[in-house]
């Protein structure tokens, strides 16, 4: 590699003119001026001073409206973009409670500060502590904080920053310990609110109605201010989240430095794949590369991977890449994710800071919000799954004002090659709505166990925990979780009501990742993704390390591993079949139907395939003994007559919904908050429920997330863009790009691609 430096990062990338064709597109996004606004007349002048001190003169014309509406006991959500300060918006009036009772008759004021990662609530705790505010006694209430510190917290803090996992399982049940600090509770924070979606958005709503119902116990009505990267329908979106009118502030007037922003699509190789499909080279390796190209450049990057594995394999690249050509570079790129330990992921925090990390690959722990400032560019390898994360994981760079890059790697799927050949999807499209469905049955039901526990519920609560209460608390009754009374439902059990939700969705005890010679504990796995990830015969990555799992025990919750150096990764593969419980809502498109309801699906994890890591080139696959896992959830569906059948000939039916199914599930993200890993789909050319061809896409959590909803919403646009998805793919007859699937439990067999067209042309004739 050369020396000279280039004159941007961008340049440099491209230095290699045979990666020239890899960018389909940039997007240069010019620089911002910022419009400044005056302090509020009530902010407490030695905020100022110390903001002042920090080199803040004013706040922008967003940060002061926002403060100005939660000052005045409107609940409030400021949706603006990464780095435009949104926390001073929800600062200037926390602080000004804090210090109201040394200027008039007010009490002094509590903070709760939540915040979906603990690396972010200690961010925040940095910052606070930065500002050295003496009336404000500030600290962190997680996993991590020592018991001996806990009770110092409860009695004396006065801003506590704490998760949804905690206010759930300590916070509320122990809420008498808490009585003093919640009687004085003025605001609850809820940043990077944009991240409460799906079944973990639905979970956190109900935790956030259970808050309130315990502040009314106190006499205490906070007002909540909720932070939130750039969203369509932020204020709907944050009335669902806490149950409350909000009011949006959603016109950024931060200044930006300008940007770049390019679109990568990793090339075709020589290897052929599944039923002789051409093979894009992966992600994770483009990625790798081009954060090693950075790290020799002394860009500061970060490289945003969708899994854990995905960010270990970067990083590794990235090493490998490294020892090459710049040896003494390689101890400067490092992985970060969730389930590393505590004082793990704060060395790393620390090191990115400091600079001494110059290339970080991470899943998007590092997403929600950590302020490292003197980033210069991000990878972002494949689709995020939303426009909103796309650029919340973009805009970690520039954050101080200078020039910044973003690329988009695209994978080898059909959504991530719709999109960097239709760049307009990205950026002259809004952002989507967050979805979440506090209704949910298998969301509430446990929630209202915990309300119970805590107070008896009585017939009030109905309205504050939505319509549904009055149909599940029965059936809570029945099956001995609720006691009946005159004067409300009890809990009456002896476990803890709070462990009944899982609100990370995970379902059951997280399985320790056990290192087999030293008894090292390397990390956690959820129990749901158990099957899938540590299995036996699985690749583990851990810092780098590669480790192949020797066995999986589901009965004591943990893997055995044992080191090793393969060159493959290992993807699991599943079986699924579905039934129809519960039609709720249908339409007619002509002869075809489109539908939306409640069904069972039973899948099992059957083998797993083992690939080149290098070159996704397959080495084979190995059949797996897993038991099946059930759930009930919801589903979209469409079916096509007989006569319209009739009318194809001899076309492949099974092969031709099949791969219509795979290329929807690939597009569905595009119009609901998800990723293709959130949902799963079912096709048949005859299913028993319906006698009739029919392509099934579900919700792949309990009771439904609300992403089969939004695609039956939204059902003629998605089903189109699928449609154009198969028909601009450059192979012959099906490629991961298009219609073959990593996840597909049948080997990709049968797929026909122009039969998709067919069946998708035939379903579309009347659609809206």
């Amino acid at each position: 590699m050369p020396a000279q430096r280039s004159s941007t990062p961008l340049d440099r990338l491209l230095a290699d003119p045979s990666r020239r064709d890899r960018i389909t597109h940039v997007e240069r996004v010019p620089a911002r001026e910022g419009r400044r606004a005056g302090w509020p007349s009530w902010s407490p002048p030695l905020l100022v001073d110390r903001l002042a001190a920090a080199g803040i003169e004013a706040p922008w014309e967003h940060q002061a409206a926002a403060a100005e509406h939660a000052r005045a006991g409107r609940s409030v959500i400021i949706a603006t973009g990464t780095a435009s300060g949104k926390s001073l918006a929800y600062l200037l009036p926390s602080i000004e409670a804090i210090y109201a009772g040394e200027d008039d008759h007010r009490r002094e004021g509590t903070i709760l500060y939540l915040s979906p990662t603990k690396a972010l609530a200690a961010d925040q705790l940095r910052a606070l502590r930065g500002l050295r505010l003496t009336r404000v006694r500030a600290a962190t209430y997680d996993g991590d904080t020592p018991q001996d510190e806990r009770s110092w917290v409860r009695q004396h803090a006065n801003y506590v920053l704490t998760n949804p996992d905690m206010l759930h399982r300590s916070i509320l049940p122990g809420h008498s310990r808490w009585s003093s600090f919640l009687r004085r509770l003025r605001y609850v924070v809820v940043d990077e609110a944009h991240g409460y979606r799906g079944v973990f958005g639905s979970h956190v709503a109900q935790i956030l109605r259970r808050l309130r119902r315990i502040c009314a116990r106190y006499h205490a009505s906070p007002t909540f201010i909720l932070a939130s990267a750039t969203t369509s329908e932020p204020a709907s979106t944050a009335s669902r989240l806490t149950g409350l009118d909000v009011v949006a502030v959603d016109d950024d007037a931060s200044p930006r430095g300008p940007a770049t922003f390019a679109l990568w699509e990793p090339p075709l190789t020589d290897l052929r794949g599944e039923q002789g499909a051409p093979v894009r080279r992966t992600a994770t390796a483009e990625a790798g590369d081009l954060l090693a190209d950075l790290v020799v450049e002394g860009v500061q990057t970060l490289a945003f991977v969708r899994s854990r594995r995905g960010a270990e394999s970067v990083a590794l690249g990235a090493k490998r890449a490294l020892h090459e050509v710049a040896p003494a570079l390689a101890d400067q790129v490092a992985a970060y994710r969730a389930g590393y330990l505590p004082e793990e992921r704060r060395a790393l925090e620390a090191a990115l800071r400091s600079r001494s990390i110059v290339g970080l690959a991470s899943t998007n722990a590092l997403e929600l919000g950590v302020d490292v400032s003197g980033l210069d560019a991000v990878l972002v390898c494949g689709w995020p799954g939303t426009r909103a994360s796309l650029w919340q994981q973009a805009g970690r760079a520039g954050r101080s004002g200078q020039a910044a890059l973003s690329v988009l790697v695209a994978r080898d799927d059909p959504l991530d090659t719709f999109l960097v050949h239709h760049p307009e999807a990205i950026f002259g499209t809004p952002v989507e709505a967050t979805v979440l469905d506090p209704d949910n049955p298998y969301v509430l039901e446990p929630h209202l166990c915990a309300a119970a526990s805590e107070l008896p519920l009585t017939d009030d609560d109905a309205a504050l925990f939505g319509p549904s209460t009055a149909d599940l608390l029965p059936d809570l009754v029945r099956r001995g979780f609720l006691r009946r009374r005159p004067n409300g439902w009890y809990w009456t059990r002896r476990d803890k009501a709070c462990d009944l939700a899982d609100i990370r969705g995970a379902g059951g005890a997280p399985v320790q990742v056990v290192e087999t010679a030293t008894g090292r504990l390397l990390g956690t796995v959820d129990e749901a993704s158990a099957h899938t990830t540590v299995h036996d015969g699985a690749v583990y990555i851990h810092q780098g390390d590669s480790f192949i799992v020797q066995t999986l025990d589901l009965d004591d919750s943990v893997a055995l591993v044992e080191a090793a150096d393969p060159d493959y990764s290992t993807t699991a593969r599943d079986v699924t079949d579905i039934t129809i419980a519960e039609r709720l809502r249908s339409t007619s498109w002509g002869d075809a139907t489109l539908c939306y309801g409640t069904v069972d699906v039973t899948s099992q994890v059957v083998a797993y395939q083992m690939r080149r890591v290098q070159t996704g080139e397959m080495l084979g696959e190995k059949p797996l003994d897993l038991p099946p896992r059930t759930l009930r959830t919801r589903a979209v569906w469409w079916t096509l007559s007989e006569a319209q059948v009739d009318a194809l000939g001899d076309l492949d039916l099974a092969g031709a919904a099949h791969a219509a199914e795979h290329a929807s599930i690939g597009l569905l993200p595009l119009y609901a908050t998800c990723d293709r890993w959130d949902i799963g789909g079912v096709s048949t050319a005859v299913h028993p429920d319906t006698g009739l061809l029919t392509v099934f896409v579900y919700d792949g959590h309990e009771g439904g997330a609300g992403f089969a909803e939004r695609g039956y919403a939204d059902a003629s646009a998605w089903l189109r863009a699928t449609r154009d998805a198969i028909a601009s793919c450059e192979c012959d007859s099906g490629c991961p790009s298009c219609i073959q699937s990593p996840k597909c439990g049948n080997g990709n067999e049968p797929l026909d691609k122009q039969g998709a067209l067919t069946l998708l042309a035939v379903l579309l004739e009347a659609a809206p």
